[in-house]
């Protein structure tokens, strides 16, 4: 990882540990059902193997409804505060590129990590989704950086990875969350680097 200027996170299962969602989610999809709860998240996971949204495809596997996503439960991961203090001290510019929705700023301030980045495009606020590189090319102008000096942070290899290296950005797969679960099959999936847990970067930058 060399030359690299600017760092772009993604936020859930990257910077954000989304678990505890993920159960609300599951218990409230077989709530009055005879679904074990273990069985539908086995049936999520399974989904998530095959590079796959798999609480979407799980609830469509046995007839059920989506039910809401509980961003209260939403909440940084141990290390990420570190990390991103120690990448900023080292002279690291630090940005955001998610899918969100409205408020992002708000929540990053609230879990007390807001201070840490110069740059946050949010798709609710931009009016544009990953994986569409048009979010990814916004990001850079704003940062007057060039893709081969920025790197890519994020879990998911169709929202962060490919896209992000379309475009010439340096990417890191980090492997939390469903997202972790997915293969990089082909060439366009692949990122540069992997890692398990974020105190891994400071190894890589």
């Amino acid at each position: 990882m060399e030359n690299i200027k600017w760092i772009f996170f993604d936020i859930g299962s990257t910077l954000i540990d989304e678990s505890e969602c993920y159960k609300l989610r599951y218990c409230e999809a077989v709530a009055d059902t005879t679904i074990n709860v273990e069985d539908f998240e086995r049936k999520v996971i399974e989904f998530s193997k095959q590079n796959i949204k798999g609480d979407h495809e799980a609830v469509k596997y046995y007839g059920l409804r989506l039910p809401p996503w509980h961003k209260e439960a939403e909440k940084p991961y141990a290390d990420a505060e570190y990390v991103l203090k120690q990448l900023s001290d080292k002279g690291y510019r630090l940005g955001v590129i998610a899918n969100q929705s409205a408020g992002t700023r708000e929540r990053l301030s609230n879990w007390g990590i807001l201070k840490y980045f110069d740059i946050i495009l949010a798709s609710a606020e931009e009016g544009i989704s990953k994986p569409d590189i048009n979010i990814f090319r916004r990001a850079l102008t704003s940062a007057k950086c060039l893709p081969a000096n920025a790197v890519m942070i994020g879990d998911r290899l169709d929202n962060d990875i490919t896209p992000a290296k379309k475009i010439g950005m340096k990417t890191v797969w980090i492997k939390q969350g469903l997202g972790g679960l997915a293969s990089a099959v082909q060439k366009a999936e692949q990122a540069d680097c992997e890692i398990e847990k974020l105190s891994e970067l400071l190894e890589l930058l």
